[in-house]
Parts: C-alpha cells; sequence; structure tokens
C-alpha cells in the first residue's frame, strides 16, 4: 500500500483543530497541495492564506509563536527551506519560538516539476540552524504521528514530506518519538540506515541481501536532528559497517550525519547512497529514482561495498 504523506499531514491538522485551541496553520497559495486546506475546511478562522509570500509567511509566524500560538507553516520544501531561509534562522530559530515548518513536495520524486522544484538541500540548511529539530517521517502514519509530536514539543522544527505515495511500513496510531530511531529488522553484517521512502528501500534491499546469507539490519531514523546518536553507536558496533540512504544530498544530510557520528564514536565503514552533489531533473519519479541511484539495488550494492571494506 502507499500513500502520499500529505494526506496524512492535513488528517493530523484537521485533528489538531479540535484538539488544540493555541494550533494556527499558515499556507504560501499551495494550501491544496500541501493539504492544510483539510484544517481550513474544520477551522477556518485559524487560517492564514497568506498567498506567495512565503518569507512574509515566516514573519507572521514568529509573530503568532511570540503571542502564544502553536504555528504549522507549509508550503513546498524548495521555499519553504531556500526562499525563506534568513527569516527561518532570525525570526525563528534565534529566539526558539514554537514555529513548525512543514514541507511538501520534497525530493527527486517531486518529479516533472524539475530542478527548481526538487529540494535536495533542505535537511542540509535546516540541520545547520540552532535550536532547529528536523524531522523526515518514514511514510504517511509517520507523518500523522510526527505532526502530532511536533504540536506538543515546544520550539522550533522542520519537518519534510515529499510529493508522491510512499510505501506505508509502520502501523497506524503507532507513536513516534523525536530523536528515537527505531529498529526495523534485526541484522548482523551490515546496517542500513534510511530516512523518508528510503527506507522502505532499505528494508527490500536487506530482503534481497538475505538470499545472499547477508544479514542486514534496517534502522529507521526518522529524526535527522537531533540523532539518535546511541541507535547508530549500537547497531554499528554489532555489524561493523553502514549504509545511509536518503532522497535527498549526500552532502549535509543523513549521511553525513551518521559519518559525524561514527567519526566521533565508533569508525566503521560507510558508504551513503543519496543524489551525488547534483541539481534533478524533470522526468517519472521512479525513472529518476533509478538514474539517480536511489534505489534498493543500489543500497544493496552499497551494502556489499561497506562489508567488503570491514
Amino acid at each position: 500500500m502507499k500513500i502520499a504523506q500529505r494526506n496524512y499531514y492535513g488528517k493530523a491538522l484537521a485533528d489538531l483543530a479540535g484538539e488544540d485551541p493555541r494550533v494556527v496553520v499558515l499556507d504560501a497559495d499551495l494550501a491544496g497541495s500541501t493539504k492544510t486546506s483539510d484544517f481550513q475546511k474544520v477551522c477556518p478562522e485559524r487560517f492564514v492564506e497568506v498567498g506567495i509570500a512565503e518569507q512574509n509567511m515566516i514573519g507572521i509566524a514568529a509573530g503568532l509563536a511570540a503571542s502564544g500560538k502553536v504555528v504549522f507553516a507549509s508550503t513546498f520544501g524548495i521555499f519553504a527551506t531556500g526562499r525563506c531561509w534568513e527569516q527561518i534562522r532570525l525570526g525563528i530559530a534565534y529566539p526558539k519560538l514554537n514555529v513548525k515548518v512543514c514541507a511538501t513536495h520534497c525530493g527527486i520524486t517531486v518529479g516533472e516539476d524539475g530542478a527548481s522544484h526538487q529540494a535536495l538541500e533542505d535537511i542540509a540548511i535546516m540541520r545547520a540552524l540552532p535550536n532547529m529539530t528536523v524531522v523526515c517521517p518514514v511514510d504517511a502514519y509517520e507523518a500523522y504521528a510526527a505532526t502530532k509530536a511536533l504540536a506538543a514539543m515546544d520550539g522550533p522544527a522542520y519537518m519534510r514530506m515529499g510529493r508522491a505515495d510512499f510505501p506505508v511500513i509502520t502501523e497506524e496510531g503507532e507513536p513516534f518519538r523525536i530523536g528515537v530511531a527505531k529498529v526495523l529488522r534485526e541484522g548482523s553484517d551490515v546496517t542500513l540506515i534510511g530516512c523518508g521512502q528510503m527506507t522502505a528501500m532499505c528494508l527490500e534491499a536487506a530482503e534481497a541481501l538475505a538470499q545472499e546469507g547477508v544479514s542486514a539490519e534496517v534502522v529507521n531514523m526518522s529524526t535527522i536532528k537531533p540523532l539518535d546518536s546511541d541507535a547508530v553507536v549500537a547497531s554499528v558496533s554489532k555489524t561493523g559497517c553502514c549504509v545511509t540512504a536518503e532522497e535527498h544530498s549526500v552532502i549535509g544530510g543523513l549521511g553525513s550525519a551518521v559519518a559525524e557520528v561514527l567519526a566521533e564514536s565508533r569508525p566503521a565503514p560507510l558508504e551513503r547512497v543519496g543524489t551525488m552533489d547534483t541539481f534533478g531533473e524533470s522526468g517519472k519519479p521512479d525513472e529518476l529514482l533509478v538514474k539517480y541511484g536511489l534505489t534498493s539495488g543500489h543500497i544493496a550494492d552499497a551494502a556489499r561495498k561497506a562489508i567488503s571494506r570491514k
């Protein structure tokens, strides 16, 4: 089964409308695409349509948060993090305001919209901000749970979601704990750490490797910051090598975060699967995943290489 994460983000916001009167939702002329329109339908008095004025949206969000509101501000990932970065840095992160920047249409699977709309650097630039929590849910159900968790958390956060339908690998209603990784499959030969839909690819790769007698442990790292360093060290101490997989550049994202932990705490061979210092292009999502090396086959190849380096 595949479901778009943004569908359950919208569902979570609509549920929060009746659960927390402090919740306010802002959008920048993309409510139908980001699914914040679900909140607008049930709670129009706490929904602000800013229009194509993303930097202004962040300023409004900061003001509302400073007055005690829990603010969710949404647009596409490339606009949320690129166009608004200075406003997020000084208006939200610096004063530690309670604003959740929740972006959809991230990664190469934005597809036909092409390089201008494919956010492949957003994790890197958001995790560099002090005080910023960075979340990349694995599927639609986790996007719902993560939205609820972010609403309950005090402080700035960034959540990244895709455009396309993603495989569902968690159970509906499963709780989400910010900063806590989850082992989805036990293994002893190699650790596969994924975020977003690439975690499902890691599970597929683990299954293929098992046919070769290779035991792969799969870790879902849905929080990029704060990274669950203990989970990384515990798994790699058992397997002796690691592969990271993300629908994002290998520079500055999940792979870099894991590399930092391994370099400081548990040196081991590491292979990173992600886009290789490149922009994307227009194309069908599945074809782009193949062209840019973001498939279970590429993860399995990386695992074999990491094992050979032990």
